[in-house]
């Protein structure tokens, strides 16, 4: 059974590798997600392609070779399951189970994890939208555009946010853009670096910078 440790990096390198162009990434990037110098991050980067769970070149990055992928997906459905049970069963907000989570990813079995997948009814998404991994390893490939880059009077539906800071959730939840709400976008200026959006079916006007924009992924709908 993997480390704590070796299951943060894994989980890290995978989340990071989602939707980039670059086959590798970069020490920078995980050393910062980590929360560790880069000379840190490089010395676990090399135990882990000892391990085979990753391919590790200097000055280039790393990349999750099959077994570190499907490892990642392991520990993503623990988190991402862990998450919703928190929300659904216990009440939590939704800004305050990623480090709860990410704490107990590490000491749930799997027994338990399948029992809790069950009762839940076998959910595919967890509270932020994030898709949840099958029991096989399986993460459905699902097209989402990035709310910052969505065009003036179209109307789209919230899937998912990729931040999970909990200031940045509460932010986004007082805006009433949880996954699953309707919204239109009213007005998009790049010069303002804002884009203005009616939310729900009450239309509130929320108006957001576009770096927080680039945090939610949503759908269009079919009457845009």
């Amino acid at each position: 059974m993997a480390s704590a440790t070796v299951e943060d990096y894994i989980k890290h390198i995978y989340v990071l590798s989602e939707g980039s162009e670059d086959a590798e990434v970069s020490m920078g990037r995980v050393a910062e997600a980590l929360g560790v110098v880069p000379g840190t991050a490089t010395t676990m980067m090399k135990a882990l392609a000892d391990a085979g769970l990753a391919k590790y070149a200097p000055r280039i990055g790393v990349s999750l070779t099959e077994p570190g992928r499907r490892l990642a997906l392991h520990v993503l459905r623990r988190h991402r399951l862990v998450e919703q049970f928190l929300v659904e069963v216990l009440g939590y907000d939704w800004s305050e189970v990623h480090e709860e989570a990410e704490h107990l990813e590490h000491v749930i079995s799997d027994r338990f994890l399948e029992r809790m997948d069950r009762f839940l009814g076998f959910p595919t998404e967890d509270p932020h939208g994030d898709p949840i991994p099958t029991a096989d390893g399986d993460l459905a490939a699902i097209h989402l555009e990035r709310l910052s880059r969505c065009v003036k009077d179209a109307d789209y539906r919230v899937a998912r946010i990729c931040d999970q800071d909990a200031n940045f959730l509460q932010y986004i939840g007082e805006c009433g853009l949880h996954p699953g709400a309707s919204i239109r976008v009213e007005q998009h200026n790049p010069d303002a670096d804002s884009i203005t959006l009616a939310v729900g079916d009450t239309e509130k006007q929320h108006t957001l910078g576009l770096s927080a924009a680039s945090k939610v992924l949503v759908r269009k709908t079919a009457k845009g």
